[in-house]
């Protein structure tokens, strides 16, 4: 931690990533006003320091919604969405890793090529197929979501478990007389935390990239509950005279893998020894 914290990378991640956390749990604090209710008197508001109402900090959208309270609401969506899938995708990827990498056989040669599968088709179609059959729930969505993530641990974590097997110090557990579970609990699986970590931070900014294509595409959270890729596809049409619409979950999103993005540089560059 001491090493985390001495990194500018990783603490500039970190912050940005923390401060749009608290914003959007702090939501109702901050952006009192209901973030569905239209009021249609009050439609396309520029933001407060660009002449409109003290009210509006952010403006209104085409609907007289406040888009601060849209923002944050929809962050709250985004982001549990985004961590529920980098949470489910990577306790199935590190199974699944730790199967083929430890038994090999035909189930590693079943895993690869499931994986290379998996890979060959592209993985905003491959969702879009896939929230078309089964709909787009939030449960379907973090399931489409970890579906598109869990390859990449489950060939991080084999490829890892492969070379730990054969070190000298797990010989020697073997040796003295340690259970198979044991040796994996204890001296392959933590050796394998630090690029899975790594791996976590970063997918966590593709998961989010990844909802919000969906929610702009119309396949994501459906309205009137507000999502940052709704609020961009709902701005596209007011580019020329409420440019903030789509500009505001447009940064928020940028900042989102901004952060995610760079925590996990300074993830890499503190947890890799080789560095």
């Amino acid at each position: 931690m001491k090493r985390l914290l001495r990194s500018p990378t990783a603490v500039t991640g970190g912050v940005l990533l923390l401060l749009v956390v608290v914003a959007s749990v702090a939501a109702p604090l901050l952006a009192p006003a209901d973030p569905v209710k239209p009021s249609f008197g009050r439609r396309l508001q520029p933001p407060r320091l660009l002449g409109g109402a003290s009210a509006y900090a952010l403006g209104t959208d085409n609907l007289g919604r406040d888009i601060l309270a849209r923002l944050l609401y929809g962050g709250r969506v985004s982001l549990v969405l985004a961590a529920s899938a980098v949470a489910l995708a990577a306790t199935a990827g590190v199974v699944v890793g730790l199967a083929a990498g430890i038994l090999g056989g035909r189930l590693d040669d079943f895993v690869m090529r499931l994986a290379d599968v998996q890979l060959a088709f592209p993985v905003i179609m491959l969702a879009i197929a896939i929230v078309a059959v089964v709909g787009s729930s939030p449960a379907a969505l973090v399931s489409v979501l970890a579906l598109s993530g869990w390859v990449l641990y489950a060939r991080t974590v084999r490829a890892n478990v492969l070379t730990i097997r054969r070190l000298e110090y797990v010989e020697a557990a073997r040796t003295l007389g340690a259970s198979e579970l044991r040796v994996i609990l204890r001296h392959i699986l933590p050796n394998t935390l630090a690029p899975i970590l790594v791996i976590g931070s970063s997918q966590f900014a593709t998961m989010v990239l990844l909802e919000s294509g969906l929610s702009f595409l119309g396949l994501g959270i459906q309205p009137p509950q507000p999502s940052w890729g709704a609020m961009l596809a709902e701005g596209r049409d007011y580019l020329s005279n409420a440019w903030w619409l789509a500009t505001v979950p447009g940064m928020a999103i940028s900042l989102v893998v901004l952060g995610a993005n760079l925590l996990g540089d300074g993830l890499r560059d503190v947890l890799d020894p080789r560095l």
